[in-house]
């Protein structure tokens, strides 16, 4: 059977309406979000939006699928192993909707195309690996200079930390303070501002499973589920101007391994005295200076 043919959005995505009303299911239907990074958490977020309804992205990955990736990343089969995980995911989002507009950039996000990755764009979902720094920063500066909302939900142990920067708001730089810094300092920096609760430090039972020099880190796929969940409510709250939705300096950490879930508030970032204590215990961690309890 021709799928493409017996297609309905009206009633593929006929069970979203009552939480949402049916004029709300038209906007999200002609939103654009773009999402960057389409490993973890960049490919669940992009298949739960596109369960939500939303039909217009922009994605990008330069990366292909491997059997590393199994334990957590939605667009990894044995099937898919050395293939491209932007063409992947983009197959797997045509799949949910037929009609979906998605332009892809196989290259991942470049200087040089970075105005056309976020041209029409209404949203930006960050989904960038944690040690690709200085390409998290080009796009949330880019974001923030042209008043587009970025949201980044990240997974930390078996749990999510959510940030939303506005426009108009707090910027990327102004909350995390990594300009000019050494490379360590800026991991410090960002841990310390994405998880000022540190609600998942005491679980870690490998700790050699952290390895800063080497960049890898255990994640798993309940964090990401998790991360795309609280993505898909906070990205529907942006594009419908619904609900509260707290943005820098506030954050926000849920730990389903401790059940707990905490909101902080860091007025100037990174160069809050709270962060400063924060940024003290991190830092022998990341030089290997002390053991992760």
């Amino acid at each position: 059977m021709n799928q493409a043919a017996t297609f309905d959005y009206a009633t593929a995505f006929s069970r979203n309406i009552g939480w949402v009303t049916p004029a709300e299911q038209e906007k999200l239907r002609s939103a654009r979000i773009a999402i960057a990074g389409l490993g973890g958490v960049g490919g669940a977020h992009l298949l739960t939006l596109s369960r939500l309804g939303v039909s217009r992205f922009n994605i990008a990955d330069f990366d292909e699928f491997g059997v590393h990736n199994m334990n957590r990343q939605v667009g990894a089969f044995m099937s898919t192993v050395d293939q491209p995980k932007a063409r992947v995911l983009a197959d797997m989002a045509r799949d949910i909707n037929p009609e979906m507009d998605v332009r892809v950039f196989p290259e991942g996000v470049t200087e040089a195309n970075l105005d056309d990755f976020l041209r029409d764009v209404d949203l930006y979902v960050d989904g960038i690996d944690f040690f690709a720094l200085p390409a998290r920063r080009m796009l949330f500066k880019a974001c923030h200079e042209r008043g587009i909302p970025a949201l980044t939900a990240a997974p930390l142990g078996m749990g999510v930390a959510l940030m939303y920067f506005k426009p108009g708001g707090m910027s990327f730089e102004q909350y995390f303070r990594v300009e000019g810094r050494s490379e360590n300092e800026q991991y410090a920096r960002f841990i310390a501002g994405l998880s000022p609760a540190m609600l998942q430090r005491n679980y870690l039972v490998e700790p050699g499973a952290v390895n800063f020099q080497q960049r890898r880190g255990p994640s798993t796929m309940m964090s990401c589920d998790l991360c795309a969940g609280v993505m898909g409510v906070a990205a529907l709250k942006v594009l419908l101007g619904r609900g509260r939705l707290r943005a820098a300096p506030w954050a926000m950490q849920f730990d389903a391994y401790h059940q707990r879930i905490k909101f902080t508030w860091r007025p100037f970032g990174n160069a809050n005295p709270m962060q400063q204590l924060m940024l003290m215990l991190i830092r022998p961690l990341l030089e290997g200076r002390a053991k992760v309890v």
